[in-house]
């Protein structure tokens, strides 16, 4: 399968979390289609198993019938209407996943041409760990990391030194 340039800093931040908090061997439903990402996880010994495309605020039940060891979502949940729904009905015990952070510099991404390349919210650390307690998650571990970009302006500078993602690593209370 052919993707588009993959982001890779971003990938091996994800990867490091990953692997410090859910070592291979494991089997992961990872929310959202396939993606360079899943392929990363399968070659570093994890079983993937992705969601369909479905629209996940209409059919958050994809998420509560599956036998793994943990869910994985990352940057998913900023693209959800209601991401309280689908975190509440999460069935595993363990929870990976990465979000975009708000930046002060900046709004919320929204693609142009992709409808579903959207946003709508993106978070501030601690409003994500409120929504995670608020549906039954205790965080356990959590990262940022920034995300640089190779352009020139006062925005990409505060690129290089503003945390972009947030990963959290929670269990099930």
């Amino acid at each position: 399968m052919m993707y588009k340039k993959t982001p890779t800093k971003r990938y091996n931040n994800t990867l490091c979390f990953l692997q410090e908090v859910l070592p291979a061997p494991a089997v992961i439903l990872d929310i959202g289609v396939r993606n360079p990402f899943s392929e990363i996880m399968e070659q570093n010994g994890y079983t993937v198993y992705n969601t369909s495309g479905e629209d996940l605020d209409e059919n958050p039940e994809v998420v509560n019938n599956q036998k793994v060891d943990a869910i994985t979502a990352f940057e998913i949940f900023e693209h959800l209407l209601s991401p309280y729904v689908i975190l509440k009905k999460i069935a595993a015990k363990k929870l990976i996943t990465t979000i975009p952070l708000n930046l002060w510099f900046t709004g919320a991404y929204r693609s142009k041409t992709d409808m579903w390349d959207r946003h709508y919210h993106e978070f501030e650390d601690w409003q994500f760990d409120w929504l995670l307690e608020k549906t039954g998650w205790e965080a356990k571990k959590n990262a940022k990391w920034t995300s640089p970009v190779n352009k020139i302006g006062v925005r990409p500078i505060l690129r290089k030194f503003t945390p972009r993602y947030y990963a959290v690593y929670a269990e099930r209370k």
